[in-house]
């Protein structure tokens, strides 16, 4: 293919599009930005995005997937109440719309009608943020060519969110107005509510964040999961392993943070080499055996009693 090398764009994600295709002939047009699903490559010329996502990709989408629904699970259960037996059904309906939503929108996606995908990659972090490097030749006018060179991680989270909002304003009211027969009429739809405040919050955060999200996630969800299981287990007044086993209730939430902490320890170690990660994720139950075996040691009341005798 013969290519014109002696006029490359000016700016990182300036390109020129390829106009007319005929062999080993091309007619370019002016520098700017790509059209989606297209990437400049060493010659500043646009070209379709081939590539598929590797495992740390779906692992960010599964991330950025996946915290709707947990912010679903944690509203329902907040505002369902103890005595209310509506909770489980919500969650199951929280469970379906973010499911649906994620097949749509893999469907929707090019190619369209196949649940995979085609990327452009990740290079590195100014890739999601092409409009900060839109170039100023004469340092009076500007080179508009932002474009989205990470193709599609960028956009296909918002496509997400669309149909996770659209899905729920569907099936839930009808869902809670049969069965949360537990709750008071102000109740009823708070779960809604808040999905309606997260749902843009989250948009604005994938906006802002998105490629500090893309190298953060796992780092974070060790962090969080870590931070909650310890506040779960203190609230819950769980000491030995005893107190697990009485609710099956502590049991899922135990395993569950578990699924969480192996999701981020694979994150991180992205599993290159198997021999080398995979026994990384005996690392797992670490924290709550270190909780388990050191709770009698932080329990308040002991201290307290403790420090009393000693007077």
């Amino acid at each position: 293919m013969a290519v014109d090398t002696g006029k490359t764009c000016i700016g990182l994600y300036c390109g020129k599009t390829v106009l007319f295709s005929n062999g080993s002939n091309e007619t370019f047009g002016e520098c700017g930005g790509c059209p989606r699903g297209q990437r400049t490559d060493s010659y500043s010329i646009c070209r379709q995005c081939m590539g598929t996502p590797v495992l740390y990709d779906w692992l960010y989408l599964g991330f950025m997937g996946l915290l709707p629904l947990i912010l679903h699970w944690f509203f329902i259960e907040w505002y369902s109440g103890k005595k209310s037996s509506s909770a489980f059904f919500q969650h199951i309906t929280a469970l379906l719309e973010c499911t649906v939503a994620a097949l749509i929108t893999l469907l929707v996606n090019d190619p369209v009608g196949y649940l995979h995908i085609r990327s452009c990659g990740v290079e590195k972090l100014s890739d999601w943020y092409t409009m900060l490097y839109n170039p100023s030749p004469d340092y009076v006018n500007t080179v508009h060519c932002t474009q989205e060179a990470v193709y599609p991680l960028y956009t296909i989270v918002f496509i997400y969110y669309a149909f996770c909002l659209v899905l729920m304003m569907l099936l839930r009211p009808l869902l809670i107005k049969k069965i949360a027969c537990g709750l008071g009429k102000s109740d009823r739809f708070k779960s809604i509510y808040a999905a309606l405040y997260f749902l843009p919050i989250l948009t604005v955060i994938q906006a802002v964040g998105g490629g500090l999200l893309y190298y953060a996630f796992p780092y974070i969800i060790l962090v969080l999961s870590l931070i909650t299981l310890a506040v779960y287990m203190s609230a819950s007044e769980i000491e030995t392993f005893k107190d697990l086993l009485v609710k099956k209730k502590r049991l899922v939430v135990l395993f569950s943070h578990w699924l969480v902490h192996a999701y981020g320890i694979i994150s991180i170690s992205r599993m290159d080499k198997l021999e080398r990660d995979l026994p990384l994720l005996a690392l797992v139950p670490g924290p709550t055996l270190f909780y388990l075996l050191t709770a009698k040691f932080t329990d308040p009341s002991r201290i307290r009693q403790e420090e009393g005798s000693g007077h």
